[in-house]
Order: C-alpha cells, then structure tokens, then sequence
C-alpha cells in the first residue's frame, strides 16, 4: 500500500474524532442511543486534547466512548528522547522535567523517593518527571529480571541527573515475597549514606502516579504528620494471621521467582513484637529509617520477615507502632492518605466499582476510575498501567498544570505540555 494511501484513512479518522469532540463533550446528548457510531477498533493517539481530559474528569459518557478506542500510548514519542544517550540538556528539555524549585518553601524542604520498576519504560519516565525536582532524590530499584534493554535506557535518564541514582543492590522481585521488601531496604541504605540530605522518605511502583503537587504533599505532611511516619495499618486481623504464623519461602522454578507456603510453623516474633497488619506504602521519617537498619529489633524483624507472606505489609507498621521509635505513631490506625487504591473487596462501600479491570485484588484503573482518582485525598493512585494510556496522560497533564499555578518561581516554557495537543489517528490493521 503506498503512503498516501496508508495516510488517508488515518487523516479521516483524525477528523471525525475531533468533530466528535468540539461538537459533543461538553454537550452530550441526554439519552444514549442503543446503536454505537461506527468507531475503528483501535485509534493510536498521541497527545490528547485537554477537552477530552476535562470531559473525562467530569464522568462524560461522550468522552468515555472515546477513550475506549485510545489503546496505543505515546510510548514510542516519550522513549525517542532516551535513545540517543550523552546529549543531557537536550534530554531534560525535550522530557519537560522541572529543573528549579517552584518555590521557597519547596526548596527548604527535600523529599525522598523509592521508586521500584520492572516493566512499563514510558509509564516509569511519565512517573518520575511528574515527581521530579531538583532538590529532591532519588533512588531507583531497577528488578534484576528485567531486560538488559529496559536497564540500559533507565540507566541513560538516571545519568543526566545528579539527585536520581539506580540502587547499589538489585533483587529478583517476587510479587508478595520478601525481595520487594528487600527493594526498599537496599534503597534505604543508599538514601542515608548518600551525600544528599532530605526530610522524608515516600516509596512508589512503577504503576503508581501522583494526585497531589510536590507542594501539596509537603502541605500535607507538615500539617497532620509533622515529624511523624504514615503508615497506616491495625493490629494483624485473623484472617491474615497465615501468612506471618506459617512459613512461605521464596523459590525460582524455571526461572521465575515465586513464593508458596510450606505449612511450616514459624517462630514466634522476635522480642515478642506485636505483628500489625497494613499498606506496603509509606511516609517516613529520616530518622525513623535509620533507626530501621540500625535497630536490633528491626534487624532480627526482617530476617524474621524473611519467610513470611508479603511482609512489606507487616515490617514498616510493625515497627512504627514502636512507642519509642523515631516519628512512631502507636496508637494510629488506618489514618494517612498515601495511596488511592480501589480494592474488590472495598466496592460498593469505599467505591462504585472498578471501570477498568481488576488485578490481584486492585483496580487497574480505566477512564471512567478518572473523577474518583482526583476526588481522592490520597498523594498517590495505584494500579496504573498502558492498556488505558489517557488514564495516566490526562492525570499528568493536570497534575503539570497544577504544579505550574501554584509555582511562585518564574516558569520555563518548556515545562509546559504543548496546547496543541492532537490525535493521531489511524486504523490499526
């Protein structure tokens, strides 16, 4: 088929979305027909209109119809910068990362993150510029099962920045095995033993992405969690008592990490630590984490955690229970927004239901999960992924807009997604 004839459908699919968009987002019809418009199976879409975000914040049925033919992400366009290693400036630029403080009050006070990764390239580079800025760090756990090419292009953006760095240590992650705590630990040591100082420690996934601005979470840790860690959790229900009682050792057969239990009994927690149950997701406090890897009792807690199934959720709550450990919050329950989840077991009480697909019990959000994502008082939203690429695009459009209003710095052009945003269509063959 020759280009001009490859190029035209697309060219007429570009036009009839867009005519669909100006004419009815922001006045759908109040009756939906029974007949669906004769759409194409799948639409390749490069920026999105901020109309179509907006009309998607708001629930518009109009906007989702659409959304459901926007399948492929921009991947390729984000990735295209990380080819070409060595050219930095141009990288940073052209990747529109946030090179100044935003603010006074910004820049006085330093954030560190934990960001673990093994898939999803481009969905990653969208989480950490939304995060980025430079008097923050970070550390970067790239699993050791990922692809020598997924490695060598994380390790190409992580060079052009002095505040971001890959762990010294890399595990085989398991999901729900001890190597993802393992993770967070190997950057923890890195954290506190590089030249960087920073007041807080907050760890990610590669599938989450930010609701509030870096200055809205400072706002929220300094007004309700001064000097205290967020780890919210209660003391271990007994539904979940299997999972620390009985042994589940890590295994690889055939390659692939994996955990399963043994019905073994374990031994008793050590110093006869009360075992809590809670989010594997956090907010901690400097010194909070180096009372974590220098504490006798912390110690003898993770290779007592070593065994048991996803301790991540058992350690971090465990600890800060401690009454005399640094920040600890004892009493504290469920309290402290860090994460946005909708859980299966959760619907119809915390939320109307998942209008994406669930996963290992969570949502992996859809477009129709967007207006309760940012009614959420959480920091951060969790699951992500690329099969819906407005999802996270339209957030991080908005979260880029936001940061920007609330900058009191002079602003870089190029921080600024571009405004003439545009699909482009075509029919997938």
């Amino acid at each position: 088929m020759s280009q001009l004839r490859a190029t035209k459908p697309g060219l007429l699919v570009c036009v009839a979305i867009c005519i669909f968009v100006l004419l009815y987002l922001r006045n759908p019809t109040p009756e939906e027909t029974e007949e669906e418009p004769p759409y194409p199976a799948v639409v390749e879409c490069g920026f999105y209109p901020d109309e179509l975000c907006s009309a998607l914040f708001e629930g518009k049925g109009a906007a989702l119809q659409i959304a459901r033919f926007c399948k492929n992400p921009h991947s390729s366009q984000i990735l295209a910068h990380l080819r070409t290693p060595g050219n930095c400036s141009r990288i940073s630029r052209e990747l529109r990362f946030i090179t100044r403080p935003l603010s006074a009050e910004e820049g006085n006070f330093s954030l560190a993150y934990i960001i673990t990764i093994h898939k999803e390239l481009a969905m990653f580079v969208q989480l950490l510029r939304a995060i980025y800025v430079p008097q923050n760090v970070y550390c970067i756990h790239v699993d050791e099962k990922a692809p020598k090419k997924y490695k060598t292009v994380v390790q190409t953006l992580v060079d052009c920045f002095e505040n971001i760095f890959i762990s010294s240590k890399r595990a085989r992650v398991a999901y729900t095995g001890f190597t993802k705590l393992q993770a967070d630990i190997h950057c923890m040591k890195d954290l506190v033993h590089s030249k960087f100082q920073w007041n807080y420690v907050i760890n990610l996934c590669g599938q989450d992405f930010p609701i509030k601005t870096n200055k809205e979470i400072i706002h929220y840790i300094r007004s309700k969690w001064n000097d205290k860690n967020i780890t919210p959790g209660v003391m271990q229900p007994p539904n979940t008592k299997s999972k620390t009682s009985e042994s589940h050792p890590e295994s690889t057969p055939e390659g692939n990490i994996c955990i399963s239990p043994n019905k073994r009994f374990k031994d008793k927690p050590p110093h006869n630590l009360t075992i809590y149950f809670g989010s594997a997701y956090y907010v901690l406090t400097r010194k909070f984490v180096e009372f974590v890897l220098t504490d006798t009792r912390a110690k003898d807690m993770l290779r007592w955690s070593k065994d048991i199934q996803s301790p991540e959720r058992h350690y971090w709550v465990t600890l800060n229970r401690l009454r005399d450990a640094p920040g600890a919050t004892p009493d504290a329950g469920w309290e402290g927004n860090v994460r946005a989840v909708k859980w299966r077991h959760e619907e119809g009480s915390v939320h109307d239901g998942c209008k994406g697909r669930y996963d290992h019990e969570s949502c992996v959000y859809g477009p129709g999960d967007l207006p309760w994502i940012i009614r959420s008082p959480s920091l951060f939203a969790n699951t992500f992924d690329s099969t819906d690429p407005l999802v996270v695009t339209c957030l991080e459009r908005r979260h880029r807009l936001r940061a920007l209003r609330q900058a009191e710095a002079p602003v870089e052009p190029h921080w600024r997604f571009p405004r003439d945003s545009h699909f482009n269509g075509r029919r997938s063959r």
